[in-house]
C-alpha cells in the first residue's frame, strides 16, 4: 500500500440541511440508529454514508433488502453490523468475522472471555520449506454464554474461503464445544480451529511442528 487517503461522503450539497438530518461534519457521513433512520424519522439512510458502519458492498445490498421489508413488507429483522465476514486480499489473506479482541474486552470485559489462538503452516508450504509458523489462526469466546464464538480471525493462504463458510456457522451461534465436535478435514488450514486447546491467557508456546 503506497498511499490511503479515505474518503468522504458526498452529502454536503444534496439539501439535508433543509430537512435538518445531522451529519459528522468531519467526513460528511450520516449518524442512523440500529434501524438505519436518521435524526429526521423518516429520513433512512444505507451503504457506505452511514457513520462508524463498514464500506462494503454486500452489507450495503444487506441492509437497503431489510430495510424494505422493515418499512413494507412487516418484517423486523435489522441488520447485523457485527458478524460481517471481510477479507483483506494481501498475498497473505488476513480474514475476520465478529469482533476484534480489542474491542471484544471494551464490551464484555476480559474476565467474560477466554481467546484461544494457534500459529499453523499450510500443506504447500511444506516442499518449498517456507516460514512454517506463519500462518495465524484466533476465536475469542465468551465465557458466560456458553463460549459462543464472537470473533473470528485467520492468517494465511484462502482466508477468504475459509471465512465466509465459518461465518455461518457464527450466525447460527457457534460455540467452542461445537467447534470441538467438528472433525477437521485434513490436511487443510481451517482444520485449525477444529483442535484449539492452548488459551492466549495460558501464555503457552503456539507453534507448530507439522501440517
Amino acid at each position: 500500500v503506497l498511499i490511503a487517503i479515505g474518503r468522504d461522503a458526498c452529502t454536503r450539497n444534496i439539501g439535508l440541511e433543509t430537512i435538518g438530518v445531522k451529519i459528522n461534519e468531519k467526513n460528511g457521513k450520516v449518524p442512523v440508529n440500529d434501524e438505519e433512520q436518521t435524526n429526521v424519522p423518516y429520513v433512512y439512510a444505507i451503504g457506505d454514508i452511514l457513520d462508524g458502519k463498514l464500506e462494503l458492498t454486500p452489507v450495503a445490498i444487506q441492509a437497503g433488502k431489510l430495510l424494505a421489508r422493515r418499512l413494507y413488507g412487516g418484517s423486523s429483522t435489522k441488520c447485523d453490523y457485527i458478524n460481517v465476514p471481510t477479507t483483506v486480499f494481501t498475498p497473505l489473506e488476513y480474514g475476520c468475522c465478529g469482533l476484534p479482541e480489542e474491542r471484544a474486552i471494551e464490551e464484555y470485559g476480559m474476565e467474560n472471555l477466554e481467546v484461544y489462538h494457534s500459529l499453523f503452516w499450510p500443506l504447500e508450504w511444506v516442499v518449498p520449506g517456507r516460514d512454517n509458523n506463519t500462518c495465524y489462526a484466533k476465536i475469542i469466546c465468551s465465557k458466560p454464554d456458553n463460549n459462543r464464538v464472537i470473533g473470528f480471525h485467520v492468517l494465511g493462504p484462502n482466508a477468504g474461503e475459509v471465512t465466509q463458510g465459518f461465518a455461518a456457522a457464527i450466525k447460527c451461534g457457534l460455540t467452542k464445544e461445537l467447534l470441538d465436535e467438528t472433525i477437521g478435514i485434513h490436511p487443510t488450514c481451517a482444520e485449525v480451529f477444529t483442535t484449539m486447546d492452548v488459551t492466549k491467557s495460558s501464555g503457552q508456546d503456539i507453534t507448530q511442528r507439522g501440517c
